[in-house]
């Protein structure tokens, strides 16, 4: 009989086990850019807690001034309360000890589209978190597989692409490297349907679906504007009257960051090495020039404080 109780005993806590491995509760994300700050918010705004790990201070209360201004914004459009604000800062908790993600159930890195920097970051949460944490890239456009293959966890390893702004944004893109389990993509599932996003699955492919989709059509908007066929607003209204787009493509590659298209279109323009993700000249020149769209106030187009097209 002790022994059967003793079997029992063992059998309920391996049940126990598994339930926690599947139960997200806290979330760290590394990085605190314009993604950072949208998933962050989007996560806290489900009830969850969030830590957010960066680099330095400057970044970090670069970070934290930059959120809360976003959600004044939405406030003042009566899209938000003061104390649906609060409520989301108070869950969100900031450092810049890496350290801190190992209480994490799950671990989202969203830095800048640098396959050695996520490397490398990868390499040390995998030395840092727990045994049965999953590790997330927000990466758009690079292999999870290779990401995977520095980690001593690879069937812990997914990708979810988010898009910006992220807490309007319904989708997220789920990607599976090889060796990413079943059950590491049902988890993710689940919590992106408990963060109010759509998942869907996409299996490890440059670009995915909705980089490699969208690219040759900002890239085209960009080379009718190089070759002077019309203006950019002209550009972007035929676009958004034509075919119902809530932002025409130059618009919209302003609200992505034009640095971060940029980068998308090289790397599929290296790995692909078709015409239509060679990036356009115009957009080489404005990423030197600084001028990366909405969020340094000029691109396509100039920006007010607000983020509001004034010419």
């Amino acid at each position: 009989m002790a022994d059967e109780k003793l079997k029992l005993e063992d059998l309920l806590g391996d049940l126990t086990k598994a339930v926690d491995d599947s139960r997200i509760d806290y979330v760290a994300i590394i990085g605190a850019g314009v993604m950072g700050q949208g998933i962050a918010q989007t996560i806290s705004s489900s009830g969850l807690d969030v830590l957010i790990v960066e680099k330095n201070e400057e970044h970090l209360e670069s970070a934290k001034q930059a959120i809360q201004k976003s959600m004044e914004f939405e406030i003042s459009r009566w899209a938000m309360t003061q104390s649906e604000m609060k409520s989301i800062l108070s869950r969100i908790k900031w450092t810049l000890n890496l350290e801190e993600v190992a209480d994490c159930d799950l671990i989202i890195e969203a830095v800048e589209e640098n396959f050695q920097l996520k490397r490398l970051i990868f390499k040390k949460l995998d030395e840092i978190a727990k045994p049965n944490t999953i590790l997330v890239s927000n990466t758009s456009t690079l292999s999870l597989t290779k990401i995977a293959e520095i980690t001593e966890r690879k069937d812990r390893i997914i990708g979810m692409h988010f898009h910006n702004p992220v807490p309007k944004v319904p989708v997220v893109e789920l990607i599976r490297a090889y060796e990413t389990s079943n059950h590491t993509v049902e988890i993710v599932k689940k919590f992106a349907s408990k963060i109010g996003k759509t998942s869907v699955e996409v299996y490890e492919y440059p670009g995915f679906v909705t980089t490699r989709a969208i690219v040759p059509l900002l890239n085209e908007a960009m080379y009718i504007l190089l070759e002077g066929v019309a203006t950019a607003k002209d550009i972007d209204t035929a676009m958004k009257l034509a075919y119902n787009f809530k932002q025409g493509p130059l618009e919209m590659a302003d609200s992505m960051g034009l640095d971060e298209v940029l980068s998308w279109m090289a790397q599929l323009w290296e790995q692909l090495g078709e015409p239509r993700y060679r990036p356009c000249p115009i957009l080489r020149k404005m990423v030197r020039d600084k001028k990366l769209g909405r969020k340094t106030g000029e691109g396509f187009f100039k920006y007010d404080s607000e983020g509001r097209i004034i010419s």
